[in-house]
């Protein structure tokens, strides 16, 4: 009876560690359509033209996100890759965020950033890059982007999963509901600058 169910739990234990280890779900087909769109697909379901309104375009005036993710491009469902195009003005920063399904591989297409991030024994990894220069950013890890340069920056991150996922931190403890005495304590302040905090990370109208 004990080798029995020793040998259970082995094997859900390596059914555990598979899951988590995984990234996106392998599919048994070429790709996958969504249910609201009717069979047969042409070439337009493979293509997304979201990126084309930067083309030509004058750099925006606030750091821009814009993804090519499973949410905006349906087609990468099942293909575990998607894109993002980050523009960066003079002085403005990609604040620190994590990618709880991926890692991000970015390439600097346009001007300078400082780069970094910081492994699970808190040590940073930073480095200044330079237009044609790449950086890995390991899965699930919190890092950040900021340009340091005299001219705005463009950036290109691949992933491998059709949904990375973004997880902002600074929004993530201010803007989610925690508890200001809980923030206090953890922060070693008081609740007055909690607030303080919160206020200057709000909507602004």
């Amino acid at each position: 009876m004990a080798s029995t169910t020793f040998t259970l739990l082995l094997i859900a234990s390596f059914a555990i560690l598979h899951r988590a280890m995984a990234g996106d779900p392998d599919i048994i087909s070429d790709f996958l359509v969504p249910s609201n769109i009717t069979p047969p697909v042409d070439g337009s379901f493979f293509t997304y033209t979201g990126m084309r309104v930067i083309i030509g375009e004058q750099p925006p005036s606030t750091f821009t996100v814009l993804k090519a993710s499973m949410a905006e491009f349906p087609a990468l469902n099942g293909q575990s890759v998607s894109y993002a195009v980050l523009q960066f003005p003079v002085d403005t920063v990609n604040p620190p965020h994590t990618h709880p399904r991926s890692a991000e591989l970015l390439f600097l297409a346009e001007g300078a950033l400082e780069v970094g991030f910081v492994d699970t024994t808190n040590k940073l990894y930073n480095q200044t890059l330079q237009s044609g220069d790449m950086f890995i950013f390991p899965k699930g890890l919190v890092h950040f982007q900021y340009n340091c340069g005299q001219t705005p920056a463009l950036a290109i991150s691949a992933f491998g999963s059709a949904s990375a996922g973004t997880v902002s931190i600074p929004s993530t403890v201010f803007s989610t509901g925690i508890d200001d005495n809980i923030l206090a304590k953890a922060f070693k302040t008081n609740v007055t600058t909690i607030e303080a905090i919160k206020a200057s990370l709000a909507p602004k109208s």
